[in-house]
């Protein structure tokens, strides 16, 4: 009987990370997922239960590195491995978003803690079992705003830029050693998030249910030849590679 696959997720309560958790439930795999926010978390834990899902949940900051630790040990304890990592969590920071003048720094920080250095923390904690087993799927989700300065975006886009360059670099460093890390964009999406950023869009946005495909791709056999890419979700739904 083949393993089931074991995929850990951040900001796994809502939105995409919600979306990507179903889809690798539906997909037969076992689940590790945590959220700031408890009620919702073991709301999405139940759904994914009932589509077939071992799930252990686990309500953390992914910043925090004492909540790192805890939630990344329980999933070893629990599965005994872990095969994929997908740092989904993210934050924005102050909304309407200040320009970088007017930036409060602290802000600034928390921006920075959460969506740079908490998915360098977490690859760094996870890394020793994958490299041990000689194999392993890391994901970052990255941001159009981390690949093109936008004025407005503040924090966010640069904790989105220096995610992408920490998944080059970490990519280069892992070369041929059976692990490997890649970036996904999303792109805009009806999320919460989006709202908070854009609360005056006045056009069509895409459904995170409908951007799981690449990452199912990127925590398969398949992709084992993708290191150090950069993958945009919307567009990987039309070419089905």
């Amino acid at each position: 009987m083949k393993e089931k696959q074991v995929v850990m997720i951040t900001g796994a309560s809502k939105g995409l990370g919600r979306a990507v958790a179903r889809a690798f439930a539906n997909n037969g795999a076992n689940l590790a997922i945590c959220a700031r926010g408890e009620v919702k978390l073991n709301e999405v834990a139940r759904e994914l239960e009932t589509l077939g899902a071992e799930v252990l949940a686990v309500t953390a900051d992914a910043s925090d590195p004492r909540d790192i630790e805890r939630f990344v040990s329980l999933t070893e304890s629990n599965f005994g491995k872990i095969d994929v990592l997908i740092n989904n969590a993210s934050r924005l920071g102050p909304s309407p978003m200040p320009y970088l003048a007017d930036y409060p720094g602290e802000d600034f920080l928390d921006v920075l803690r959460v969506n740079a250095d908490g998915p360098f923390r977490l690859t760094k904690r996870v890394l020793p079992g994958m490299l041990q087993r000689g194999s392993g799927s890391i994901i970052n989700v990255t941001s159009e705003a981390g690949n093109v300065g936008y004025a407005g975006w503040g924090a966010y886009g640069v904790s989105k830029f220096a995610l992408e360059g920490l998944t080059e670099i970490w990519a280069d460093e892992l070369e041929e050693t059976g692990v490997r890390i890649n970036m996904v964009d999303p792109g805009e999406m009806n999320t919460e998030m989006h709202d908070l950023a854009v609360p005056d869009c006045d056009y069509e946005l895409a459904d995170p249910e409908d951007l799981t495909d690449v990452f199912l791709y990127l925590a398969s056999g398949g992709s084992q030849h993708e290191n150090g890419k950069r993958l945009e979700a919307q567009s990987f739904v039309v070419e089905k590679r």
